[in-house]
């Protein structure tokens, strides 16, 4: 029974530090892009469909090179290993649109990666990554 519950908590720790890392490297993906885009006033607006692949391999890119920092799984894998690679990006992805939500109720201008469908696309790649990678 000890057993059980310590596989659960460490599975329940797992997702909570998979998705607070996505989202801190998230937050400064978005302030990056906010910066950018008030340097180049006139962005070209990307299409949907590109700009999900984009964040798909942007996020990838981030989960490679957050490998170089942390090369080993925060948590070593438990009975429930690979669950936070489906959960943390609906989280993480629900969190960004939370995010959004709330810059546009104050009257500033949210960032693609600030919705659900963007920041879920983001998290995945860094997942998938993660996932495959740290040892």
């Amino acid at each position: 029974m000890e057993e059980l519950l310590g596989a659960i908590l460490a599975g329940l720790a797992e997702l909570f530090f998979e998705v607070l890392f996505e989202l801190l490297t998230e937050a400064i993906l978005g302030l990056i892009v906010r910066s950018l885009g008030k340097l180049f006033s006139r962005a070209t607006v990307l299409d949907p469909i590109l700009a999900t692949a984009f964040y798909l391999l942007l996020g990838c890119a981030f989960g490679a090179a957050s490998l170089f920092l942390f090369p080993h799984p925060i948590f070593h894998p438990s009975k429930f290993h690979g669950v936070s690679l489906f959960v943390s990006p609906i989280i993480t992805g629900l969190i960004m649109s939370q995010v959004g939500i709330l810059l546009r109720r104050t009257g500033r201008q949210s960032v693609r990666i600030e919705s659900f469908g963007y920041g879920f696309t983001f998290a995945l790649g860094m997942a998938i990554i993660r996932f495959l990678f740290a040892h």
